[in-house]
């Protein structure tokens, strides 16, 4: 997913419904940013990510929903804050809607292209824990990196492409890295 800024002006919902049909774009704080269509290894490591962490939830017979974007996320209770994060993973079904998430999924996971680094490592870091995120995920194909952070408790940690991460909303998954970029 790629971001760019594109004025001063605010923004909210209409705006990014308004756009041209199959130009995306997300709004944090009034601001918007339009989005470029992803790459391919970017599609391959969202598709096993996505179908590791769905697998993991049926398996366990879990409560909790992983949709892949574009599944529209709004972050907080105005017309300002419109995301789609790379993967949603939603436990409380009740803020589900036909549009999307109304309120802060439990945890998100942002793969990173060259010119969305700047929107996912600190722009939506910090608007994701504002709105009560409680993990979240920077998956970073250029670095073979995955940054870790635990919202609630403050904490963050990096892996490889060659470790197991280990998911805090969940005690019994580990995601195998190396099995999510072949």
């Amino acid at each position: 997913m790629d971001a760019l800024r594109i004025d001063d002006v605010k923004y909210d919902v209409s705006d990014v419904f308004a756009l041209p049909e199959g130009q995306r774009a997300e709004l944090v704080d009034g601001d918007l940013y339009m989005m470029a269509p992803p790459r391919f290894r970017h599609q391959r490591i969202l598709m096993a990510l996505s179908s590791a962490i769905f697998e993991h939830i049926k398996n366990k017979k879990g409560d909790c929903v992983v949709l892949p974007a574009p599944f529209g996320v709004f972050l907080q209770e105005d017309d300002r804050n419109y995301v789609e994060p790379d993967i949603s993973v939603i436990c409380d079904r009740n803020k589900i809607k036909e549009d999307g998430c109304h309120g802060a999924p439990d945890w998100i996971i942002e793969i990173v292209s060259p010119t969305s680094r700047k929107m996912d490592c600190f722009i939506k870091l910090n608007s994701y824990r504002r709105a009560g995120v409680r993990e979240y995920w920077i998956v970073d194909p250029e670095t073979e990196k995955v940054r870790v952070y635990d919202l609630p408790a403050a904490e963050e940690a990096d892996y490889t492409f060659a470790d197991m991460v280990p998911v805090h909303i969940y005690e019994d998954l580990q995601i195998d890295m190396k099995e999510m970029d072949r």
